[in-house]
């Protein structure tokens, strides 16, 4: 059995997660700004930020007596790369088929076409 551990894609299931990552696209938050804008108390915000820390997907840094939270390109610099492997292999899986000669397509018409002269012709008047 292949297991493979990969703290990102574990932080990334979770959709509260997936939600904090997403409003610090907008710049850097402090944990309370965050938690006023989540359904969720903010000591739970505060452990899902630890989970989003320890797999680098965010850094924070201290601001007086507040920890404001970023995201960190570096990790989803390589979640990219991770993502590009799959991505690599579908558009070569979709070149190949496209590549490859359809045996319908030697010697019949379109679709198009067929249904333009097999239609029955109507009498003008």
């Amino acid at each position: 059995m292949v297991t493979y551990e990969h703290p990102q894609l574990d932080a990334l299931g979770d959709g509260t997660r997936r939600a904090i990552l997403a409003r610090l696209l907008d710049g850097p938050l402090p944990v309370g700004e965050l938690a006023r804008e989540f359904p969720v108390s903010r000591p739970a915000i505060s452990q899902h930020l630890r989970v989003l820390k320890d797999a680098r997907l965010v850094t924070d840094r201290a601001d007086g007596t507040r920890r404001v939270y970023t995201l960190n390109p570096d990790a989803f610099e390589s979640l990219r790369e991770y993502f590009d492997q799959f991505w690599n292999h579908a558009l070569a899986a979709f070149k190949r088929r496209v590549e490859t000669p359809s045996p319908r397509a030697s010697g019949k018409k379109s679709t198009a076409a067929s249904a333009k002269t097999d239609q029955p012709r109507t009498r003008r008047r």
